[in-house]
């Protein structure tokens, strides 16, 4: 997407309504993630509070302050439109998708992996506004009560009415699982299409050099390194059992594209969406990648404890 916005960009009238119908499609997939998000789960885990409370200070304090860190770098070296993306992804929720599935094949606890998920993702609806609010708007990003009502009503309104409607849709979702997935990655496609459109428009590709990029890839890099240490110190120090450990460490050190796309495009102007989005593309590969690799680090090593513990 971020190549065809490079080359193909929407422009003028038709960027008009391609931005109405990216906004449908922000309302189809917040009305998705409520009615695929068990009430049961949410409920369950409210018991773990140890757990969800160490997922929670990792992604609404942790990573808030590593990303106003990462702000005070000098322009020259991080400018200030992609340092205050850094900021806006520190202020994001968890993924669920991968969260949940990066601790199965470390062979954690999958069950408070799904609550602590679904709990920080919860919680974003309401906080990730409110804290990208009052962190950019100390910073020089201004950012209106008006937008930050906005995104909550957009995303929070379908996701309710989800909520509402899941006993009713829950079955046709599970019997079209491709269609459903299909939507789900479509309508964030269609959003980073629109945002780098416009930033394309702009001169993104102007103002941002590869050098910039790279640094851009070493900072998120850091920010990650320093969550997924101090999540698993913090799990050992909290005397937590490994399954436990891994899922915090899965859940904590996690950004939602799936959440950051469409409140970016809601929340910033349309020209330099594409600006803030760039910094939590970048970290969503390098969450991927960086925790493939520890998810099988973790399972080879539950698979040699046993064997260990039989010699």
């Amino acid at each position: 997407m971020v190549a065809a916005a490079s080359f193909l960009p929407v422009r003028g009238g038709t960027a008009e309504g391609f931005a109405i119908l990216t906004r449908a499609a922000i309302a189809v997939l917040f009305f998705l993630h409520g009615a695929k998000l068990s009430r049961a789960a949410v409920v369950a885990g409210l018991t773990h509070w140890r757990l969800h409370l160490t997922v929670l200070a990792a992604t609404f304090v942790l990573f808030p302050i590593l990303g106003l860190i990462a702000w005070r770098l000098p322009p020259v070296v991080l400018p200030s439109t992609l340092a205050a993306g850094v900021l806006f992804l520190c202020c994001l929720p968890s993924t669920v998708q991968s969260s949940i599935a990066f601790t199965s094949i470390a062979r954690g606890n999958v069950a408070a992996a799904v609550c602590a998920a679904s709990a920080s993702n919860l919680v974003g609806i309401f906080l990730t506004p409110v804290l990208s609010g009052l962190l950019l708007e100390t910073r020089g990003v201004g950012l209106s009560l008006t937008n930050l009502w906005e995104v909550v009503l957009q995303l929070l309104a379908p996701f309710v009415a989800g909520q509402l409607a899941r006993p009713l849709v829950l079955g046709w979702m599970k019997r079209h699982e491709r269609v459903v997935g299909l939507v789900d990655r479509g309508s964030i496609l269609l959003v980073v299409y629109g945002a780098f459109s416009a930033a394309v428009v702009q001169g993104i590709w102007r103002q941002v050099s590869l050098l910039q990029i790279l640094v851009l890839t070493a900072v998120c890099m850091a920010i990650l390194g320093v969550v997924l240490l101090t999540t698993a110190v913090a799990s050992r120090a909290l005397g937590l059992p490994k399954a436990d450990e891994i899922a915090v460490v899965f859940c904590g050190s996690k950004k939602s594209l799936a959440s950051g796309v469409p409140m970016a495009a809601i929340l910033f102007p349309t020209a330099s969406v594409g600006a803030f989005l760039l910094p939590l593309m970048i970290f969503h590969q390098v969450q991927l990648m960086a925790c493939a690799f520890i998810a099988r680090r973790y399972a080879t090593r539950s698979l040699e404890r046993p064997l260990a513990q039989e010699a």
